[in-house]
């Protein structure tokens, strides 16, 4: 009896202990502390006094063969693999551990991470079942220079991605934030591996809040929003994931081909700092102003007191001035 496997017989239902005992030939003591474990890792399980124990809200895990299905023909034969993991210390470690396959893309999900990583070194809040937790691997024959925008790119392909599966209010937070309703409900983490002429291994990490309960991101230091707090459909992620995937494979070969100024025009149509009050922390150095929209490279303008200023990523912070 693990984890996965416990989660799947409670999708049906309420259970007993000892119904599930002899479910899995276990005693009932090793049913309830596989439950105990279950909620210390975040999964909200409820107990009847009558029925027995069911999930809070009940969610399919991810399944490799679900998302194969629901992907279009071309991305389905464009990936190399896809590994699920029910726990993981961060897709991302993992995927840096590996190097790009020669064709096709590398995928990482798993239900849960112990170490998701964020950007500026933050960590991403990860409890089981809430949440995607994605990592890919490609090889791009482009110097590592010409890779420069790739994560406003991506952003753009993630959010036309939800957009086509009925999510509305999205938005995009320079440099590399999903938002939803004007709160965070999404990240992207991008890390670069080749020599300066090409070509160029790309880790791309994301994140997307779907389900996480009010409870589980308490800990979030931002306003934050789930995909599942704006919509009254019901949200399988491996649909959302196959939607995903399909379109950064396209996506992908649009960029290698085209670079950074085929994502601007979108880019800019779903910029939700643009005109608003600002406040930059550049490492000591903290400013406030107004963000102007992006350059053709996908620098930040930014406009204060002394002038406009151009803002790259690197460590550089903006936030929404609400004083």
């Amino acid at each position: 009896m693990d984890n996965p496997a416990l989660i799947n017989a409670l999708m049906d239902g309420p259970k007993s202990g000892v119904r599930l005992a002899a479910e899995f030939g276990v005693s009932r003591a090793a049913v309830w502390k596989r439950i105990e474990l279950l909620r210390e890792r975040g999964v909200a399980i409820d107990t009847d006094a009558r029925q027995g124990y069911r999930l809070a809200r009940p969610t399919p895990l991810l399944e490799k063969s679900v998302i194969l299905a629901a992907m279009d023909a071309a991305s389905r034969q464009n990936l190399y693999s896809l590994q699920i993991d029910f726990e993981t210390d961060s897709t991302q470690l993992r995927a840096m551990a590996e190097p790009a396959p020669s064709q096709g893309i590398a995928v990482w999900l798993a239900e849960m991470q112990t170490a998701g990583q964020g950007r500026r070194g933050k960590r991403w809040c990860s409890p089981p079942l809430a949440n995607i937790h994605c990592s890919i691997n490609r090889r791009f024959n482009l110097p590592v220079a010409a890779m420069s925008g790739f994560s406003l790119a991506c952003a753009v392909m993630i959010v036309q991605s939800l957009q086509k599966q009925g999510i509305t209010g999205l938005a995009l937070k320079w440099p590399n934030d999903l938002w939803l309703h004007g709160r965070k409900c999404g990240g992207l983490l991008i890390q670069l591996r080749g020599e300066a002429d090409g070509p160029c291994d790309v880790t791309l990490g994301f994140g997307i809040n779907v389900h996480l309960s009010r409870q589980a991101g308490a800990g979030i230091d931002q306003d934050w929003a789930a995909l599942a707090e704006h919509t009254d459909a019901v949200l399988d992620r491996n649909r959302l994931l196959a939607g995903l995937l399909s379109e950064l494979t396209r996506g992908f070969e649009r960029f290698e081909s085209d670079g950074l100024p085929a994502f601007i025009a979108d880019w800019r149509s779903l910029d939700g700092l643009q005109g608003r009050a600002v406040r930059v922390q550049d490492g000591a150095k903290q400013r406030d102003g107004r963000a102007c929209g992006i350059t053709a490279d996908g620098a930040l303008l930014f406009e204060d007191a002394e002038g406009r200023h151009l803002l790259h990523s690197g460590e550089v912070s903006v936030r929404v001035s609400h004083g």
